[in-house]
């Protein structure tokens, strides 16, 4: 009988030690930790761009990741944390001079705030301000894997950017309700430096190319597209006949493929010259969804942090 209970006891301990080993440990575990790499997205601090722009940056939290860090997480690892929608850390405040032929390579664009330019009225008069607003967005929203090539232009460093993963389609909603769908991209972006290295406080900006947000394949609720589907609402021909009434349906009967025009300026505040690293911050401006055409698009306001390497 003693040696029953003792065989007991011994089952017991065992399965109590081999539930301890799977149960959370009491320091925080390193998925919990990435989860609170999210919790920064509020903490900004004030950083001035070129052209007069604030721009806000989330507070390096405590647990932050460098590039290196990432690289030695397994895909379990990263898998539901957010990380993947996130972009590294970069530490130290050294100078990086560019060679000849030098690439800017795994560039990475993530939006910290959004908001939408709304015409607000007050006292009897209407004026436009940006309205900050949500993101509805999945954790799908950070460009990544951008890369183009380092020129110098008049003792400037000039970014020409050619590839990588430039565009996401982006949907966000104002505190009314309403959404607004756009096309977050820095598409042909050329950034004109305001010196010869990248150090604290370099600043370079530019022009992007904001394609539609929808494609000629697309069809909308009454089958109708730009290179595909029916040319008019089938069920209303007497609105589309040419005649009187037909321009109130023109435009959402012709589809467009518009193609529009931003802007972004960045502002490096951190620099590795060990890793070949930059790290910043970015305020962007674009047009929204037109709609294919049929509605007056509105004007986007991003901000957020950078993250690049040179390869030179």
């Amino acid at each position: 009988f003693t040696l029953i209970v003792k065989m007991k006891l011994a089952l017991a301990t065992s399965l109590i030690a081999s539930a301890a080993a799977f149960a959370p440990s009491t320091s925080a575990p390193q998925s919990t930790k990435l989860n609170g790499l999210k919790e920064d997205a509020t903490k900004f601090g004030a950083a001035a761009l070129a052209g007069a722009v604030a721009v806000s940056v989330a507070a390096a939290p405590a647990q932050a990741l460098t590039k290196s860090q990432i690289n030695e997480l397994s895909y379990l690892q990263v898998k539901g944390t957010g990380l993947a929608n996130r972009c590294p850390e970069v530490i130290g405040e050294d100078t990086i001079t560019p060679k000849s032929g030098a690439r800017l390579v795994d560039m990475c664009i993530e939006p910290k705030a959004w908001a939408v330019e709304e015409e607000i009225g007050k006292a009897g008069k209407t004026e436009k301000k940006f309205v900050n607003s949500k993101v509805m967005t999945r954790q799908t929203y950070t460009l990544d894997g951008i890369e183009g090539s380092l020129k110098s232009e008049g003792g400037n460093i000039v970014f020409f950017e050619e590839e990588g993963i430039d565009y996401a389609p982006t949907t966000v909603q104002l505190p009314g309700g309403e959404r607004v769908p756009f096309l977050f991209t820095v598409k042909e972006l050329k950034a004109v430096g305001n010196g010869p290295a990248f150090k604290p406080g370099f600043q370079m900006g530019g022009t992007t190319t904001t394609p539609s947000y929808r494609t000629g394949l697309f069809l909308d609720p009454k089958g109708r597209g730009g290179t595909t589907g029916y040319d008019m609402a089938v069920a209303l021909p007497g609105l589309q006949s040419g005649e009187e009434g037909d321009e109130e349906l023109f435009k959402e009967n012709n589809k467009t493929f518009d193609v529009t025009q931003g802007r972004i300026e960045m502002e490096v505040n951190k620099v590795n010259a060990e890793e070949s690293e930059i790290g910043g911050v970015y305020v962007a401006t674009q047009l929204g969804d037109t709609d294919m055409g049929s509605k007056v698009p509105k004007k986007v306001l991003t901000k957020g942090i950078f993250y690049a390497k040179i390869e030179q």
